[in-house]
């Protein structure tokens, strides 16, 4: 199983910026978490960052040819406008994850609403780094549902 994550504006300033919401773990230690997380369940985790929109939505379209098997996104500020991010995220068919480690609604107004989240399976917020490793659980979880639905369709 392949399980793309990609983060957008700003995450890599993790325990730089803003530490009463965002927390004082860097970037790397996120990057950490995952590493361990996919050796625990014997998966691979790619991790992709930028604070660039056309290069999260080339990202996310390379997932495709990539035959990621789910996919857990941070898009950062872009979640509340980016269109284009929301309509590359509903391009591919795979479970799709928006993780966000503040919770943003309970956060300013602006914040509250999620233009991406209609493109994805499901959205945690307010979990801290927890979300991305709850979000992995997720997609695994919904991955092998998919695959027993398929099985017991078949004649």
């Amino acid at each position: 199983m392949k399980i793309l994550v990609v983060n957008g504006p700003n995450l890599n300033f993790l325990g730089i910026r803003e530490k009463g919401i965002y927390g004082s773990q860097d970037y790397n230690y996120l990057l950490g978490l995952l590493e361990q997380k996919a050796i625990a369940c014997n998966i691979t985790i790619e991790t992709f960052q930028s604070n660039s929109e056309g290069e999260l939505i080339d990202r996310i379209q390379k997932a495709y040819f990539d035959e990621v098997d789910g996919i857990i996104i941070n898009p950062g500020a872009f979640t509340h406008y980016s269109y284009a991010i929301r309509d590359a995220l509903a391009s591919i068919t795979v479970p799709k994850i928006e993780v966000h480690i503040s919770n943003i609604h309970q956060r300013e107004e602006f914040r509250q609403t999620s233009v991406t989240a209609a493109s994805c399976s499901g959205q945690i917020a307010g979990l801290g780094l927890q979300g991305y490793l709850l979000a992995v659980d997720a997609i695994i979880n919904m991955t092998e549902e998919n695959h027993i639905s398929s099985e017991q369709s078949k004649p």
